[in-house]
């Protein structure tokens, strides 16, 4: 009567780490598909934070004018594939001073949940 007892109590655990496992790997792909969504978008920042940065403190040595900053910064941001429109895109450059802002926003959709990632990107050449 024991043994029978016993299989039963044993039957009724069976599944018990299938569910488990299934959970992990759930939780798991979705951890990296939200990765492989989110993880671009901030590369893609890194990369126009450092353009900026690279072209204002370069700006004054190279006697670009503001329009040559305006033109190598857009070029850029195309280049990268950032979506910002012109208004984002703010230079200022007198002489021995040049800033650069840029403003944009990106929606990302991980099909449960939308948000936007605001990104608000300033360099000058003052930090030389």
């Amino acid at each position: 009567m024991s043994i029978v007892i016993s299989r039963r109590l044993r039957n009724s655990e069976r599944g018990g780490s299938r569910v488990k496992l299934f959970l992990l790997l759930v939780l798991l792909g979705s951890m990296i598909f939200a990765g492989v969504k989110i993880l671009p978008i901030y590369i893609n920042n890194y990369q126009i934070q450092d353009a900026i940065e690279s072209e204002a403190r370069f700006a004054i040595g190279n006697r670009l004018t503001q329009k040559d900053i305006h033109d190598n910064v857009w070029k850029k941001v195309n280049e990268i594939g950032i979506p910002v429109d012109e208004n984002g895109l703010k230079i200022t450059a007198n002489p021995g001073a040049v800033q650069i802002s840029l403003d944009y926003s990106v929606p990302v959709d991980l099909l449960v949940y939308k948000f936007t990632l605001d990104f608000h990107d300033r360099a000058d050449n003052r930090s030389i």
